[in-house]
Order: structure tokens, then sequence, then C-alpha cells
């Protein structure tokens, strides 16, 4: 997911797509465990979209924090 596209998404809608991108993390290390990964670069993709998204949320939680002082 390109990062326009999560910078367009409310807080809650972010922490939604971070719960359902570490359900598909959890299964991939399954997948990866059991030797039925098809796509390991899907695991780097996933781990990267989290962090994008865990920043966005810091950012979200600063700027909110800012406007209230």
């Amino acid at each position: 997911m390109k990062l326009e596209e999560l910078k367009e998404k409310t807080a809650a809608e972010l922490a939604d797509e971070r719960r359902d991108l570490k359900v598909e993390m959890m299964n991939l290390r399954v997948q990866k465990a059991s030797g039925q990964l098809e796509n390991p670069a899907r695991i780097k993709i996933v781990r990267k979209t989290i962090a994008r998204i865990e920043t966005l949320l810091s950012e979200k939680r600063i700027s909110q924090n800012a406007t209230k002082s």
C-alpha cells in the first residue's frame, strides 16, 4: 500500500489496517515455518507497511496533542 493512500485514512482506519496486517504477518510466519510460503518477499512488504502505519499514527497523535495545547 502506498504512503499516499495511507495518509488519506483516518486514525481508526489505520488501526484496523495495522491489525489486519499483523494477522497476515502471523499467517506468513506460520507458512514460512511449515515450508508453504510461496512469496517470501511478502513478509518484507507487510513489515514495512506496518512500520509506515505506525509512523503515521504517531504523527497523527503528535499533531492532535499540538493542537490541544
